[in-house]
């Protein structure tokens, strides 16, 4: 059964692989925002108001890069700090699993598992009763 530390530093190279993968997704959205917003235009052309559409779909392109810029550090910083071992790392891998959950399927994947690996002790002990009553 592996350790908790070898666990950890296993994590954290997950976590720098997923920051990689979160700046390539934002630098993507960004290269291709012309194309995205052409397509979006076509779409929007026949509704009521269609430069309301337009703005809101600026909008919220900003905010998937935004978000996926923010995902990237924390995952950065999640990945070293469970890799040194930290305490600080506990968190931020929490934080960064918290924000992998709203970032895609890989970023699910490893947000549910970072956090059944790094919730407190407690926590995993009233599971394990809760597994074992059912």
């Amino acid at each position: 059964m592996p350790t908790s530390n070898s666990r950890q530093g296993t994590l954290g190279v997950w976590w720098l692989i997923y920051s990689i993968l979160c700046v390539v997704r934002a630098v993507w959205i960004l290269t291709n925002g012309a194309t995205f917003t052409l397509m979006w235009g076509a779409l929007v052309n026949r509704v009521a108001n269609p430069f309301f559409w337009m703005n809101l779909f600026h909008v919220a392109m900003l905010a998937a890069v935004v978000l996926t810029v923010i995902t990237a550090i924390f995952s950065f910083l999640a990945g070293i700090g469970l890799m040194q071992g930290g305490r600080s790392g506990r968190m931020l891998a929490l934080v960064a699993g918290f924000l992998g959950l709203i970032s895609g399927p890989l970023g699910v994947a490893l947000g549910v598992y970072t956090l059944i690996v790094m919730l407190p002790q407690p926590a995993s002990q009233a599971r394990s009763d809760l597994a074992s009553a059912a």
